[in-house]
């Protein structure tokens, strides 16, 4: 295997990964793609760091130079890549968004207590309690989607619910910086440092806001998870893909 993957989330400290490889370069790109298990600390893996505006490395880059990955770590059948990537994407996305929570907690419990202790006006008072209601809905659509869910892949509430999150945790911080007024912009540290699982969560509202930021990426962008809903549950017509049946080795690239 060779290759590269930029954003790795805490590949620093990982045993394992998930790795999609192209296996036929005959066939056309959702085609001949296989998906293994790989050993991050396997001859050839390299992890680098990459700094956030947190100062942190939670993400990483991930190198592959001439990796040997035995047979036995294909997951599912040779070529059939696409579809377990799929299944790993859905429920990656129900993970991130579909978070079922008590009320008056989370996100929008942190905007609340910034308005409790430094207040504003009628009209930041009306912003604050428009986001309360959005994340009180969500919140009661995931535990009606959670009921209904059946057991197996994961529908199209996942995409839902994970781009609803991403823009309203956004929202919601944006907000409480505003909030907290000239002290919103004085970050306290952007120390270098790689967290591990565990380590304590930093109660800073302006470090959740710059990592807000990356709400709207990890797991798929919003703009894609938009495509999903328009394409696959609205039925509208999808963007021309006019390589979608060429073999992956005569599609032009730059």
């Amino acid at each position: 295997m060779n290759g590269q993957k930029v954003w790795t989330t805490l590949a620093h400290v990982s045993k394992w990964g998930m790795l999609l490889l192209r296996t036929d370069p005959e066939l056309p790109k959702h085609k001949g793609m296989s998906y293994f298990v790989v050993d991050m600390q396997a001859p050839g893996v390299e992890v680098r760091p990459l700094r956030q505006i947190t100062g942190e490395a939670e993400f990483n880059e991930v190198y592959f130079s001439d990796v040997r990955i035995p047979d036995a770590q294909l997951i599912g059948s040779r070529g059939d890549g696409w579809r377990v990537a799929l299944t790993t994407l859905m429920n990656e996305r129900v993970a991130i968004g579909s978070r079922t929570q008590a009320r008056n907690t989370g996100a929008i419990a942190d905007l609340v207590a910034v308005w409790l202790e430094r207040g504003g006006d009628a009209e930041q008072r009306n912003r604050v309690t428009g986001l309360w209601a959005e994340a009180e809905v969500a919140r009661l659509t995931n535990l009606r989607a959670a009921g209904n869910r059946a057991t197996g892949t994961p529908g199209p509430e996942g995409s839902t619910a994970k781009l609803v999150y991403a823009e309203l945790n956004k929202r919601i911080y944006d907000l409480a910086t505003e909030l907290m007024g000239p002290s919103g912009m004085l970050y306290d540290s952007y120390a270098d440092s790689q967290p591990r699982p565990g380590d304590p969560e930093s109660t800073d509202f302006r470090r959740r806001f710059l990592r807000s930021r990356a709400n709207s990426i990890e797991g798929g962008t919003s703009e894609i998870m938009k495509n999903i809903l328009g394409e696959r549950v609205l039925g509208l017509p999808g963007e021309p893909r006019t390589d979608r049946d060429l073999p992956w080795s005569d599609i032009p690239r730059s």
